[in-house]
């Protein structure tokens, strides 16, 4: 029986819930194309000059693995992504080594239909597949990020999924990442154990598109004394976040962080509303209107339309690749509890962090320097 590796650390592990949805496969096809010289490094924040001295994981040390409950072949799965323009025609091909390698680390995700275990059992079940993970590969440490559909918000002391696998990660050792809406870590059944756990987390929802320029007029409007009147939001998305957003109480969990940029930049919610329709035909598309009516000098009434189209996975892929190198020099620098520095990616970031986007970028630049630093 031949020896397990030994743990190096020069080896990071990627634990991702939702590893056959369009962002984690957009993030894996893309780190391997990425590490390999085959891409530039356009969208990854990490890997700009300010970041040269911050001890990060490189992209070519990260190792996949996750859960999912749907069983589609990884390769396939980046194959259907490139038939629909989201990642580059060949580019599966060229990687497929490295997804079919991934693609024996997905373990079966929970609840499926008809499990009775209790969430103990459950959790257990996942703290399993994780620690697994890690001893086998050898790696120093695993981040999990949760990149799974969006769940309406939780009712009652139930645990839902995406709270499953947070407490799973908790109980792994592993620092943790929600790029959801979802409650995941949020949950105050969990806030005693996040404690405890003394680990660094981030989160949540990330800030892909409609929200990131909202960081930026937010506070633009604010500046410049203009007061905004009225902000009406429409997006227009398909795939899988579309399916999942259609139902109205995982779409209420979504905006709840769009009107919290509003609230926190502009000091107040103006009038309007955002709302999400699914177009199945779109696929991993969005687009993404907004109308603002604002008024100027002498009460004149001005309005400003944007419009941002642009591919979902292809936007949230670079941040999580990003998120997991940033919360993993943490975890080795010995940070813990939550990360508002990481604000910048975040839609509803961690409290204490700024609102505006160029505050939030200036928080991330001090804490590259702080991973950085010579202890």
């Amino acid at each position: 029986m031949s020896a397990e590796p030994s743990a190096s650390p020069s080896r990071t592990g990627v634990w991702l819930i939702g590893a056959r949805g369009s962002v984690a496969t957009t993030a894996m096809t893309g780190c391997a194309a990425v590490a390999a010289g085959l891409y530039p490094v356009t969208g990854l924040v990490t890997e700009t000059e300010p970041f040269a001295a911050s001890g990060l994981p490189a992209l070519s040390s990260l190792v996949f693995g996750g859960h999912d409950t749907v069983d589609c072949p990884l390769p396939k799965r980046a194959e259907t992504l490139a038939a629909a323009g989201v990642l580059p025609h060949g580019l599966p091909s060229a990687v497929r080594g490295e997804l079919t390698a991934t693609d024996g680390e997905i373990r079966p995700g929970v609840p499926l239909p008809g499990d009775t275990r209790s969430e103990d059992a459950l959790i257990d079940t996942l703290v399993g597949d994780i620690r697994d993970f890690t001893r086998r590969q050898g790696l120093a440490r695993t981040v999990v990020v949760n990149v799974a559909s969006t769940e309406p918000a939780p009712e009652g002391a139930a645990l839902p999924a995406s709270s499953l696998y947070a407490a799973a990660a908790l109980r792994a050792g592993c620092p943790y990442i929600n790029f959801t809406p979802s409650a995941g870590l949020h949950h105050p059944a969990l806030a005693a154990e996040a404690l405890a756990a003394a680990l660094p987390y981030a989160g949540r929802d990330g800030k892909t598109g409609q929200t990131l320029l909202r960081s930026v007029l937010g506070p633009m409007f604010a500046q410049r004394a203009l007061r905004v009147l009225a902000w009406s939001g429409t997006n227009l998305l398909g795939g899988g976040d579309g399916a999942a957003l259609a139902d109205p109480a995982a779409a209420a969990a979504k905006n709840s962080g769009k009107e919290r940029v509003l609230a926190d930049t502009l000091g107040t919610v103006p009038q309007g509303e955002v709302h999400i329709d699914d177009v199945p035909a779109l696929g991993d598309w969005k687009t993404a209107w907004d109308h603002i009516a604002f008024d100027g000098f002498l009460g004149t009434r001005m309005v400003l339309q944007t419009t941002w189209q642009g591919c979902d996975s292809a936007l949230a892929a670079p941040l999580v690749l990003d998120l997991v190198r940033l919360l993993a020099r943490a975890d080795e620098r010995g940070l813990t509890g939550p990360r508002p520095e990481l604000a910048f990616y975040f839609k509803d970031p961690d409290p204490g962090a700024p609102a505006a986007l160029g505050e939030q970028y200036a928080a991330l630049l001090d804490f590259g320097r702080r991973l950085g630093d010579p202890r």
